[in-house]
């Protein structure tokens, strides 16, 4: 039979044909889409005729023409969809697809191609798109280790492939951490949870076919479970469960796994000539340095931790005042902080869910979008890879855009978080192709026949991967290598975080945020003390956030440990890190870190990226409209178009006229009155430039 994979996708926008692909498609997929890169690249680098931008540059975008399609539908569904088969594949293909990689860029043949280019640029009449992706296929190529000797090169594609198996371990160990732990509840232990908590503990029990009511460790369920259940040794199950993910003695336990990873990451800056992982990281990312990652995560710390250490005071005392005595614990903080924010906001997490049903905040996120940029959203009726997945095609002035996927709710075949992909990336190049974009999160299901309810936390996060879902849409470059969210991992969260901005406008919550069962408008006494409460428990985000920044930091600015976790406890012992929190992602189940390089060294990128998100949404306020036309243009234009096109900071400063200080994100983390007033908030700029 034809296998569906190895033809160009033929049904309408191209979309890839989920029902007639099967597991046992992909592995022969794979197979026949290597054999015919690698031969694509062969013949670039053995081209006889002297090398050109077209024959070498353009020609290498377009060799993996197959193993992008194959790719842009499996990786997608093996986080998304994941099965017995799809993960045996994954382990599979992770050393072949590291070793094709370093075949790649370690070709000498290739990068004398490119280096001849890069030495002759200034005669080549390139536009200065070509000229940005000439100079970043250069520097893939070095970063990669096409410069070192014969020696250096294969003990690199050695360390390259052994990082690949690991880090698709250790994603695996997590996934199945997640997926197997349970807790049944009893109708007694269901005392103090919201009709949506019961709704879908209930759903977690039936999707796993057990009777009555089950909690998971699915966010959007056990984080409102901390919120409310009056159970404190429920609570502290239910708590000690999550951020026991990834360490549990057994064959999932990722502890030997992370420093083994830390290990090989040290080796591989070194045989680059770097003094650590993350000076090697940093360097093309905006901060440039480790030191200047750690002095603005440093400049934040203080006030945060003065901030949490004031709350926690507070919520121990209500603790003490119910007859608990002793310290404030982290499965505590949660409870109390609602119980807190109830009475010194009148905010009942139970009383506003039904504002924020999810139909109306994806109505929300595409009104805004359609005012700001114009587009809009037509639903699709196509075969897709899940019931729960839904598709919509993105239009403007009558032009295709895009198509967008939205994979909305939580299931156990689905890795935790939530996040933003591309089946297809937009380019110009060989003819109009444009994207295919997938937001998956892991919302808690309801109950048959109920409406889904988000939560304010769960609504930013809806508008947040929404956010990178423009940033592929918008996208209008003419070559893939620099598309989209092709950017510097600082700079990648700057659309997201921005996006989220808009949730909190007023008119967007008349519009949008209204009653499940009446369609009633959120009173404005209700929207204003939401908004008034923004800031509320940021001591709490921030430490918990800046703990697993700074410990990333730590786990790459130095000698790999031996053991990540003592490096951990000793960090967050030099940091002074209040008692009743803890890391928002422990090293076991840091998967931004460990399952992947995107945020090795960078998990500091969202507040670095926040820095910028508050002043550009300030650009908005000074000109006095929140969807100021002008402004918007500018942010499409400079940002959402631009994709990598030019260095972050020159697309910052395109838009916005200049490079901001720290000063709006920590107003609107509501720190500001707590910096240090002989604190000089840093730019976010270049160092040289600060």
């Amino acid at each position: 039979m034809t296998n569906p994979l190895l033809a160009p996708f033929a049904g309408p926008f191209a979309l890839p044909p989920f029902a007639r692909i099967e597991d046992a498609h992909f592995a022969p997929a794979f197979e026949a889409a290597l054999a015919e890169a690698r031969g694509h690249v062969a013949a670039i680098a053995a081209n006889p005729e002297p090398p050109s931008f077209a024959n070498t540059i353009e020609a290498l975008e377009l060799a993996e023409e197959t193993l992008n399609r194959v790719g842009g539908v499996f990786w997608n569904l093996a986080g998304a969809e994941s099965t017995p088969a799809r993960q045996a594949l994954e382990r599979d293909l992770a050393p072949k697809l590291a070793a094709y990689s370093s075949e790649v860029t370690m070709n000498a043949g290739l990068f004398a191609r490119i280096e001849a280019l890069w030495q002759v640029r200034a005669t080549l009449g390139l536009t200065p798109e070509q000229l940005r992706v000439l100079e970043l296929y250069r520097r893939m190529f070095i970063r990669a280790g096409a410069a070192l000797d014969e020696a250096g090169r294969r003990r690199m594609a050695e360390v390259k492939g052994r990082l690949a198996v690991l880090s698709t371990a250790f994603s695996q160990n997590l996934l199945a951490d997640e997926r197997d732990w349970v807790m049944a509840l009893a109708e007694a232990d269901l005392e103090g949870l919201p009709d949506f908590v019961v709704a879908a503990a209930k759903a977690a029990a039936g999707e796993r076919g057990m009777r009555g009511h089950a909690l998971t460790l699915n966010r959007s369920l056990v984080v409102p479970f901390l919120q409310f259940s009056p159970r404190r040794d429920l609570r502290e199950k239910a708590y000690e469960a999550w951020v026991a993910r990834g360490a549990g003695g057994g064959a999932t336990d990722n502890r030997a796994i992370a420093a083994e990873i830390l290990g090989l990451r040290e080796e591989r800056a070194r045989l680059l000539g770097y003094e650590s992982f993350a000076a090697y990281k940093l360097e093309p990312e905006m901060a440039k340095t480790p030191a200047a990652v750690r002095d603005l995560l440093t400049r934040v710390w203080e006030p945060a931790r003065a901030k949490a250490l004031a709350d926690a005071a507070a919520l121990t005392g209500m603790m003490h005042r119910d007859g608990i005595n002793g310290d404030l614990e982290p499965w505590d903080w949660r409870y109390y902080s609602e119980r807190r924010r109830l009475a010194e906001h009148d905010l009942d997490e139970a009383a506003l869910k039904p504002y924020f049903g999810l139909e109306a905040m994806i109505g929300a996120a595409f009104d805004t979008a359609q005012r700001l940029f114009g587009l809009e959203f037509r639903r699709l009726d196509l075969p897709l890879y899940h019931p729960d997945v839904r598709a919509w095609e993105v239009t403007r002035d009558g032009r295709h855009i895009a198509v967008f996927l939205g994979d909305w709710f939580a299931r156990a075949s689905k890795r935790s978080g939530a996040w933003c992909s591309a089946m297809r990336e937009q380019r110009r190049l060989g003819g109009e192709q444009r994207p295919v974009v997938v937001n998956v999160c892991n919302f808690a299901r309801p109950a048959a026949g109920e409406p889904a309810l988000l939560s304010w936390d769960d609504a930013r996060t809806l508008f947040h991967e929404f956010g990178h879902a423009l940033h592929q849409m918008l996208s209008d470059l003419t070559y893939s290598f620099i598309s989209g969210t092709s950017v510097a991992r600082d700079f990648v969260e700057l659309p997201s975080q921005l996006y989220e901005h808009w949730l909190e406008v007023p008119e967007v919550l008349d519009t949008h945020a209204r009653h499940v069962a009446t369609g009633d408008a959120m009173p404005p006494a209700l929207r204003d003390r939401l908004l008034a409460a923004r800031t509320y428990d940021q001591g709490f985000a921030t430490v918990e956030y800046l703990a697993s920044a700074l410990v990333d930091l730590a786990f790459h600015e130095g000698p790999a440990p031996a053991d990540p976790m003592a490096v951990q406890a000793a960090e967050l012992e030099r940091l002074g890190m209040p008692r009743a929190i803890r890391m928002r992602h422990a090293t076991p189940h840091f998967a931004h870190v460990f399952a992947g390089d995107g945020y090795s060294a960078g998990y500091y990128s969202y507040m670095w990226s926040e820095v910028m998100d508050a002043d550009a949404f300030d650009a908005f306020a000074e000109a006095g409209d929140p969807f100021d036309a002008a402004t918007a243009r500018r942010l499409e234009r400079h940002i959402l178009a631009a994709g990598g096109s030019g260095e972050a900071d020159q697309l910052y400063t395109a838009f916005r006229g200049r490079m901001p200080g720290v000063e709006p994100m920590l107003r609107g983390r509501g720190l500001l009155a707590a910096a240090p007033p002989s604190a000089a908030p840093p730019s976010v700029a270049p160092p040289s430039t600060v």
